[in-house]
C-alpha cells in the first residue's frame, strides 16, 4: 500500500475541501482493497451515487470514504440524518473507511475501517436544523459517533503511518461478520454493551462492573425498562460470538 497521496490530482481545484476529496478518492482508487473478499482493488462508484464512493468489483460490497486532515475525533460529519437513519434501519449502510492524512506532506497517517454491519442508531447523532438564512434552511444533518464504535469494530488498515496486513484486516472483518445476521436494534445492544465492557479498562471484569455503567445504556436505549436483564443477555451473546469468556461467579474475561 502506497501511503503518499497523489496531490497532483487536486492542482486544478482552489477549494481545499474539493482538493482533499479528489486527492483522497484518487488515492483510494489506487490503494484500497476489499476486506470482504480477496479482491486487491475497489472500483470508483458512479458519479453522484449517494453515500457510496467505491464498490468491490467481485463481491459488490459498498464503501464510503471520509478523509480528515486532523486526527480522528469523537464524531464525523455525515449527510442527511433521515436518510442515514433509514439506511441503518434497513441495513443498507456502506462500509465506512475513515482516512487521516497529514496536509503538510499529503501522506496517509491512519486509515480505519468500520464494517457496514456494525452500524446501529447508537452511532448516529442528529444535528441542529440549518437556520432560516441558510440556502438549505431546515435541512437536518447527522454525525457518525466514532467514539461509540467499540475498538473491536474499528479495524486499523493503517496505524501511525504503518500499513497492516490485508490478511489480518480480512480476519478481523470476518470475526465481526456474524453481526450481519442481526437487526439494527439487536446489533446496537450487542455493540453498546461491548463498548461499556471495553470502557471498564480491565481484561477481567464482573457483572457488577457492567451494572455500574447501566446509566449509559439506559441513555442509549430509553425504551428499555429492564437494563440489567438486557446486560446479562448481551454478555451471553458476546460470549457466544467469542468476544468475552465467562470465568465463573459473575466474572468475565475479554478475549
Amino acid at each position: 500500500m502506497q501511503l503518499q497521496m497523489p496531490v497532483h490530482l487536486g492542482a486544478a481545484y482552489t477549494s481545499p475541501s474539493q482538493r482533499a476529496r479528489v486527492v483522497s478518492e484518487g488515492w483510494g482508487a489506487d490503494n484500497l482493497y476489499c476486506p470482504n473478499c480477496v479482491s486487491p482493488a475497489l472500483s470508483p462508484a458512479a458519479p453522484n451515487m449517494e453515500a457510496i464512493d467505491f464498490t468491490c468489483p467481485d463481491c459488490e460490497s459498498p464503501f464510503q470514504l471520509k478523509s480528515l486532515s486532523r486526527p480522528f475525533a469523537a464524531r464525523i460529519v455525515d449527510a442527511a440524518y433521515r436518510a442515514m437513519r433509514q439506511a441503518i434501519v434497513e441495513n443498507r449502510t456502506p462500509n465506512l473507511v475513515v482516512l487521516h492524512y497529514d496536509p503538510a506532506c499529503w501522506e496517509v497517517k491512519n486509515l480505519v475501517l468500520v464494517p457496514r454491519f456494525v452500524f446501529s442508531l447508537s452511532l448516529l447523532e442528529r444535528r441542529k436544523p440549518l437556520g432560516p438564512t441558510a440556502r438549505r434552511r431546515g435541512w437536518v444533518g447527522c454525525n457518525i459517533m466514532l467514539a461509540n464504535v467499540p475498538p473491536d469494530a474499528r479495524i486499523p488498515i493503517v496505524a501511525d503511518g504503518i500499513a497492516t496486513s490485508p490478511t489480518w484486516v480480512r480476519q478481523q472483518y470476518a470475526r465481526l461478520r456474524p453481526l450481519e445476521k442481526l437487526g439494527h436494534e439487536a446489533r446496537g445492544w450487542r455493540l453498546d454493551v461491548l463498548n461499556v465492557v471495553r470502557a471498564i479498562g480491565r481484561e477481567e471484569f464482573s457483572l457488577a462492573d457492567v451494572y455500574a455503567r447501566s446509566a449509559e445504556l439506559a441513555r442509549l436505549h430509553p425504551q428499555n425498562l429492564h437494563i440489567h436483564d438486557k446486560i446479562r443477555q448481551q454478555l451471553q451473546r458476546l460470549r457466544d460470538l467469542g468476544f468475552v469468556k465467562f470465568v465463573g461467579r459473575g466474572n468475565y474475561r475479554l478475549v
